[in-house]
């Protein structure tokens, strides 16, 4: 009897969901090339850098032994010299055995993997701060001890949303791990961020090392002030080479997110149709993200590049402010700051599931991005993903990371001691750049966990009748965890 019941609910659940179904025949057609522009603007932005780097590395090589061979032997007392870039090595190291380990939790502990990052982020923003303290930085100790009262705050408000957020990463891995090439492109993805964070890293050292002036003439770089050196043209390539790195790390970041979110696709249309899952699917997903898409998957990252460049200007000025004992000062960056970081997850949020859109239907940024909206407005899917933690949880282990990056940064130039920072003057810059690294290798390394969710959320708005037939465990799995999604998928 209770069969013949179950078996009367599910059928009269299918029924609920009505409206027509958006033909599968329209997923993954030939699509055209669009966003060109921003394709061709990306392609010129990279040359400029590789002409940038060559440059300033040839002649940080020429004059090598002026800047040392290791940590301590540097002549160079004025700018960043090897020693910065040893720091950088450690950096991008620390930053990839964490980001890994961050991953294999996630892949193989869901649950725990949410209350350890949560607890791991609140420990260490208030640790951080307590520390701070102590050594009479009083205005970074303050800022992370509100980030750590704010950790807690939203930690205990996430608790009741814990169980339905495992589940869906649970479903999201056990579909992966179907299709192992997935790990495969995230672990190639994340191989190529870390080998772009060390040519960065060299770059960055190269331009000080190549065009910092020194008023004594002690830089063989700039003999009697010639060469070409000046601190505006160190700022403006620093400026140039930063926006690069971080339109190339978005670029590879969505591209990864777009190819995987490809894969997915092909999993809930053709998984359990008769059709099956279509041979080479990763293979596809990816030639249309660097192709087809490659355009608008640059306009995307152009977007999210440009916030983010204003995102690390504020910190480095609160930093710089919190050095020099402004308390105001720091509080003042520190509150912009988060008017930006906002800005920032509204614009990623956005971005993401447009790219969900871009993978399955291959239509042009702007399109994709407006379509999206208003099926997940209509469908009211907007209100499940808002109560899905994978987004915050994958940005706070993100986050946990970076934190660990600066801080090995600030232990080093404290135990270094290094001669260009006697007065402390680029630890707020050097701590900067080894967050951002830290950032983006571990956000590239935990792409396919939050793709696969984002694009089942995405594919449910298109069509949840697909949800209810074909993958009709998973549908009342969700039922039972989150009622609510019968209300959100009802068109």
């Amino acid at each position: 009897m209770a069969v013949i019941i179950e078996d009367l609910n599910r059928n009269l659940l299918r029924n609920l969901l009505r409206g027509p179904r958006q033909p599968t025949t329209k997923l993954f057609e030939r699509p055209k090339y669009n966003d060109i522009w921003a394709g061709l603007l990306f392609i010129a932005v990279f040359l400029g850098y590789v002409a940038v780097s060559g440059v300033t590395i040839h002649r940080y090589a020429k004059y090598k032994g002026f800047s040392g061979g290791g940590i301590y032997d540097a002549s160079n007392d004025f700018s960043l010299n090897t020693n910065t870039l040893v720091l950088f090595i450690f950096v991008l190291c620390v930053a990839l055995a964490f980001s890994y380990a961050y991953f294999l939790g996630a892949r193989y502990f869901s649950k725990l993997f949410i209350w350890v990052t949560g607890i791991l982020n609140i420990v260490f923003a208030l640790a951080t701060g307590i520390y701070y303290i102590v050594r009479g930085q009083y205005g970074g100790g303050i800022v992370f001890l509100i980030f750590g009262v704010f950790a807690i705050v939203c930690f205990i408000s996430w608790i009741p949303r814990i169980p339905f957020t495992a589940y869906m990463m649970e479903v999201s891995i056990d579909v992966s791990r179907q299709y192992g090439h997935m790990f495969l492109v995230s672990t190639i993805g994340g191989l190529v961020a870390v080998a772009f964070a060390a040519w960065f890293s060299v770059t960055l050292v190269s331009i000080y090392v190549a065009y910092e002036p020194d008023s004594t003439g002690v830089n063989p770089a700039c003999p009697n002030g010639s060469g070409g050196c000046s601190t505006a043209r160190v700022i403006g390539l620093v400026v140039y080479v930063t926006f690069a790195m971080y339109w190339f790390s978005e670029w590879l970041k969505n591209t990864v997110h777009t190819t995987i979110a490809g894969v997915y696709g092909s999993w809930y249309f053709f998984a359990n149709s008769p059709q099956g899952m279509p041979h080479g699917a990763t293979r596809g997903a990816f030639r249309r993200a660097t192709t087809y898409s490659f355009g608008s998957i640059s306009f995307g990252s152009l977007i999210l590049a440009l916030i983010q460049m204003l995102r690390q200007a504020c910190s480095i000025a609160q930093q710089q402010e919190a050095a020099q004992g402004s308390l105001i000062g720091s509080i003042g960056f520190w509150v912009l700051g988060c008017f930006i970081s906002l800005l920032d997850w509204l614009v990623t949020f956005f971005n993401r599931y447009a790219f969900c859109h871009i993978a399955l239907y291959g239509k042009a940024y702007i399109p994709s991005a407006k379509d999206t909206w208003k099926m997940m407005k209509d469908r009211g899917v907007d209100a499940l993903v808002n109560d899905c933690l994978v987004g915050p949880v994958l940005t706070m282990g993100s986050v946990f990371v970076s934190y660990v990056c600066a801080l090995l940064a600030y232990l080093y130039l404290q135990f270094t001691n290094p001669g260009y920072n006697q007065g402390g003057d680029f630890t707020a810059v050097i701590m900067a750049f080894a967050f951002v690294i830290g950032l983006q290798i571990c956000q590239i390394f935990m792409t396919p966990v939050s793709s696969g969710i984002e694009t089942i959320f995405a594919a449910m708005a298109w069509d949840p009748q697909v949800l209810v037939h074909d993958h009709s465990e998973m549908y009342y799995r969700l039922v039972q965890l989150y009622p609510k999604v019968q209300q959100a998928i009802h068109a």
